[in-house]
């Protein structure tokens, strides 16, 4: 389902960019009643052809109650022993030293395809695993440019770590992840 999605995706997309792009511009400057050229239609029948198949796969795969395969996010490393905690102690740990608050940021977003996918899950109900898979990506992004700045600074750890995000434009967000990089003593 995931493949047709995506041809449906691309399909809806070109003839998007045909119709809109290049159909437009030929209707002003073709000021008579001439016939459609086939490339118009062609892209006409894309663009709704593409939103069929999106629309069909989605609602199929729903019917099923099956999710598509979805490669695994990997899975964050915390090299060295470095602890992340959303708390100000580390249990069975002594704070030493306080090195400042560090920080990884992201903005992410996904392609016009996807969106058109969220966008018929919209409709007919249910999870949109689009965005649910773009936040989770962003967060490890983020969360590893964290690490990578506490590590530089000697960190043990890092503590009171909390998420923002915000809506940037259309399907991006930016994540943001902070939190105070400390040494901790045994």
């Amino acid at each position: 389902m995931k493949t047709l999605r995506y041809f449906g995706s691309i399909a809806f997309v070109l003839g998007l960019f045909i119709s809109f792009f290049l159909g437009i511009p030929w209707a002003v400057i073709v000021a008579d009643d001439p016939p459609v050229p086939w490339w118009l239609r062609a892209a006409v029948f894309a663009l709704l052809g593409g939103i069929l198949v999106v629309l069909a796969s989605v609602a199929i795969e729903q019917k099923l109650k099956k999710e598509t395969t979805k490669k695994g996010i990997p899975v964050t490393r915390r090299p060295h022993g470095l602890i992340l905690q959303n708390t100000a102690e580390i249990p069975g740990r002594q704070v030493s030293e306080v090195l400042g608050m560090v920080e990884g940021h992201t903005v992410y977003a996904i392609w016009i395809g996807k969106d058109l996918s969220a966008l018929i899950r919209l409709i007919l109900g249910g999870e949109l695993t689009e965005y649910t898979n773009m936040m989770g990506k962003a967060r490890i992004l983020a969360t590893n440019r964290m690490v990578a700045r506490a590590e530089k600074m000697g960190a043990d750890g890092v503590i009171n770590v909390r998420y923002m995000t915000t809506s940037v434009i259309g399907s991006a967000a930016e994540l943001l992840v902070y939190g105070t990089a400390v040494k901790l003593s045994e």
